[in-house]
């Protein structure tokens, strides 16, 4: 995918990146893909298929990136967000992931999701939206006459000290084989856990259950490595070398005639997949900006993609629906779980797609960590709202934690403090 000129090819990946999202927001809304609802299925009923859905898009996901490593037609060492960054800030990964999962639950959706159900008719959504764009607009750009950033006031002086030195990448292989097997070694753990995944889903009746399962997983997988192929192959042909976009824009003053075209963030044009709460950001950062076009980026354009996606097929099959809010109780939930996703997705360098999925593959080990935060943060935060609705008022919220940990196995039988319901 080469062209001649910097702004055919920058058009070229924009619109790829709308097009990928728009199947995704299509096929996630038609098969109700849903991660906070994969881990409600599991902690509530016991059933597992939405969950191995999740899994089987993993496993896609994670095959195909190495496959392209292997062959050296994907780069995700300079990835935008660096997946693989040699500084391990696992504090940030778990923190966010865990504040993450239950911002989600709180609010009955991820980010992804909620792109999805703004699509397909939900006001409230859009809410949940705006309030997560600021939250995580703000955690990287610094507030109106300041140079602080909320991250810079909340977090970065007591969890940066706490990072721990991989060396030149956080990625299995490189940790494992050292950065001349590092691509044989990630082929290997890759082809292994992701075959597992794979295997994972479809051995489960449950996930059988419903042929939206597979379809789920496999398109959302395939979504995240069509935007990886896409975005680590356009390039600009430059008196027959070729640039990636990136490094076009980091010798922009030798390369182009002047500034017009200069995208405003050189980093959002590297290797990326799909991620949703940095976007959102980034979406509120467009639309304050005045929809300058040189605020537009992959994950602009992804988030417009799954809401178009969404919509489409909310219309064709007739299910789009006007909702509200149903009490003041619901509006403060969403608030709430809105806010602790704009900090905890932009801590945690993603969401359940970005880390997830998106993070996963790239066999970053802060991904994993991430990925377990916001399964974590979710899972706990159901059982304590189960107990908490079972018991009423003889249950505290300490009694409801401690017995929610010993579900999961986390703590001892022996500090139960609610009869199991």
């Amino acid at each position: 995918m080469t062209f001649e000129d910097f702004a055919s090819a920058q058009s070229f990946f924009l619109i790829a990146g709308f097009v990928i999202a728009f199947i995704m927001g299509a096929v996630v809304n038609k098969t109700h893909f849903c991660t906070m609802g994969a881990v409600s299925d599991w902690i509530n009923m016991g059933h597992t298929g939405r969950f191995r859905a999740w899994g089987l898009a993993i496993g896609v996901a994670l095959l195909g990136v190495v496959i392209l490593e292997m062959l050296g037609m994907a780069n995700l060492n300079s990835s935008y967000p660096p997946y693989r960054n040699g500084q391990l800030i696992w504090a940030e990964n778990l923190i966010g992931g865990i504040l993450f999962g239950i911002g989600m639950t709180i609010a009955g959706g991820c980010g992804n999701k909620c792109l999805v159900r703004i699509g397909a008719g939900n006001l409230k959504s859009i809410f949940v939206f705006l309030i997560i764009g600021v939250v995580a607009y703000f955690m990287l750009n610094p507030f109106p006459g300041s140079d602080k950033t909320l991250y810079s006031i909340l977090f970065y002086p007591w969890i940066s000290p706490l990072a721990i030195n991989m060396g030149a990448s956080q990625d299995l292989g490189t940790v494992l084989g050292g950065e001349a097997n590092a691509v044989t070694i990630r082929l290997a753990i890759g082809l292994i856990l992701g075959l597992f995944l794979v295997w994972l889903a479809f051995k489960s009746k449950d996930f059988r259950s419903s042929s939206d399962f597979a379809m789920g997983g496999i398109v959302v997988g395939l979504c995240v490595l069509a935007a990886w192929y896409v975005s680590s192959n356009v390039m600009v042909n430059v008196d027959g070398e070729n640039y990636p976009l990136s490094q076009y824009y980091g010798e922009w003053d030798m390369l182009a005639e002047s500034e017009e075209g200069k995208p405003a963030i050189g980093a959002a044009l590297g290797p990326q997949s799909f991620t949703f709460i940095n976007p959102m950001g980034q979406a509120v950062g467009y639309a304050a900006g005045g929809f300058n076009s040189s605020l537009l980026t992959f994950g602009v354009m992804a988030f417009f993609g799954v809401l178009a996606g969404s919509l489409v097929w909310a219309l064709v099959s007739r299910t789009f629906r006007i909702e509200w809010f149903a009490s003041s109780g619901d509006v403060v939930n969403h608030v709430l779980g809105a806010v602790l996703m704009g900090v905890g997705g932009v801590l945690a360098m993603g969401c359940t797609v970005g880390q997830a999925i998106t993070g996963v593959s790239t066999l970053a080990i802060g991904s994993f960590i991430a990925f377990g935060g916001i399964v974590l943060g979710s899972a706990l935060t159901m059982k304590v709202q189960f107990y908490k609705m079972m018991y009423e008022e003889d249950a505290s919220f300490g009694s409801a934690l401690l017995t929610g940990l010993v579900d999961l196995k986390l703590l001892p039988e022996s500090l139960r403090k609610l009869e199991k319901v």
